[in-house]
């Protein structure tokens, strides 16, 4: 099919509080070429949804989709072809929840990129940073006190969610090398991590040079650095040095809340993560030293979260999950609906997304000339944020690319 009509369809993209009148969307060649009311289009098929809501195609801007286990010292070491395989399976499960976009924040390679533009698997669009960049002892150094090996081989290891660098020459050229070998994006541990074993929250071993080269490589390249960070300390360091993308901020302050809102940096908050990590964790294969790390984030990031929307912060959509956990990927909409109102939460999916992967107007968007992914749901989420979750089962017709990658009998 390379045209489609869908006729009398109700908008809702989270720009306002209510579904919009219902309009017609002109679909060729994959893009969207025309969106109004009663349109005169030639299409190869067309569709009358009859005041069904559609969304543009939804985004995840913080995923690992590499992270087959949550305990991560043991997933780089499985082998690349089942990390590769498992992969697949992880992406067509993110695709069938409705969203046809995803930005993986450490591990990700070119090589499942181009697997998923060659069509060689059903997946969403993959935007990657490649391997993250830690210091030694850092979050992603998952050696634990007891071990000294090497760790040069992490960066051929597609189970690894980053690399270990130490020195602003060495910095300087793993940054080089992701973006070399088709990183989008520079991801960089600027602060502890749950997942890690010698890195308490607040940790601060990148030096403010090392920081400040990454900064300097990544705008070289026309890109921009994220950040993963939690203390508020870390985050100010973090937004000194250059980092544009905060990823988590659970311990962000007002102070610096009012300073993102003023400058225009983006964070991508990622509650459910630990809401998961409490409950499954352990489960899951989390180690125990990680565990006890999450209650430190968890009810201070739900808080931060009402502060953020109320300043007026871009917050882009993020589940991080891993492993056995990454099916709870919606249930960041729930989560962040109790705390924020329900058009927040679907924008922070679909525009304020698309401005955290600096790709606005081609996704998160039902515009002409954006990419033609789009979502027809069962009902209103604006009402009842659940009907974005389990597993696309109220998505009746989801579309990628113009491409339906699932479509009921009944549409």
């Amino acid at each position: 099919m390379t045209s489609l009509l869908l006729r009398n369809a109700r908008i809702v993209d989270g720009t306002a509080s209510e579904p919009g009148d219902a309009v017609d969307i002109a679909i060729e060649n994959g893009r969207f070429v025309d969106v109004g009311p009663g349109i005169a289009f030639d299409a190869d098929e067309v569709l009358d949804l009859g005041g069904q809501i559609v969304l543009p195609g939804l985004i995840d801007c913080h995923v690992h989709v590499i992270a087959t286990t949550a305990n991560l010292g043991a997933n780089l070491e499985l082998p690349n072809s089942w990390v590769a395989l498992k992969s697949a399976q992880i992406m067509k499960a993110m695709l069938m929840r409705g969203f046809t976009t995803v930005r993986d924040l450490g591990g990700a390679d070119r090589g499942l990129q181009k697997a998923v533009e060659d069509g060689l698997i059903d997946a969403p669009r993959l935007v990657i940073c490649g391997k993250a960049l830690s210091q030694t002892g850092g979050h992603t150094d998952y050696r634990g006190a007891y071990h000294n090996r090497n760790v040069d081989y992490y960066a051929g290891q597609l189970g690894a969610l980053g690399r270990v660098c130490d020195g602003v020459s060495a910095v300087q050229r793993a940054a080089r090398e992701e973006l070399k070998n088709g990183a989008q994006f520079v991801k960089i541990m600027a602060d502890g991590g749950v997942s890690s074993p010698s890195d308490p929250i607040g940790y601060q071993v990148f030096s403010v040079d090392e920081l400040r080269a990454v900064a300097e490589v990544a705008k070289g390249f026309g890109t921009y650095v994220s950040g993963h960070l939690y203390d508020d300390a870390a985050i100010v360091r973090a937004l000194d040095c250059g980092v544009e993308c905060i990823e988590h901020g659970n311990l962000i302050g007002d102070d610096t809340i009012a300073r993102i809102a003023r400058e225009g940096q983006v964070v991508v908050p990622t509650n459910i993560t630990y809401d998961r990590l409490a409950k499954e964790g352990a489960e899951y294969g989390l180690l125990p030293e990680s565990v006890a790390k999450i209650e430190d984030v968890r009810e201070a990031g739900l808080e931060r979260l009402q502060k953020m929307h109320k300043a007026g912060v871009t917050m882009g959509y993020g589940s991080d999950l891993l492993g056995g956990m990454q099916p709870h990927q919606s249930g960041e909409f729930p989560l962040r609906g109790q705390y924020i109102p329900a058009d927040a939460v679907i924008r922070s999916a679909t525009v304020d997304a698309a401005r955290v992967l600096r790709m606005e107007g081609e996704i998160g968007v039902i515009a002409p000339g954006a990419h033609a992914d789009l979502i027809v749901v069962d009902g209103n989420p604006l009402k009842d944020l659940n009907l974005l979750t389990g597993q696309g089962a109220h998505m009746k017709l989801i579309l990628q690319g113009g491409v339906a990658k699932k479509r009921a009998s009944a549409i």
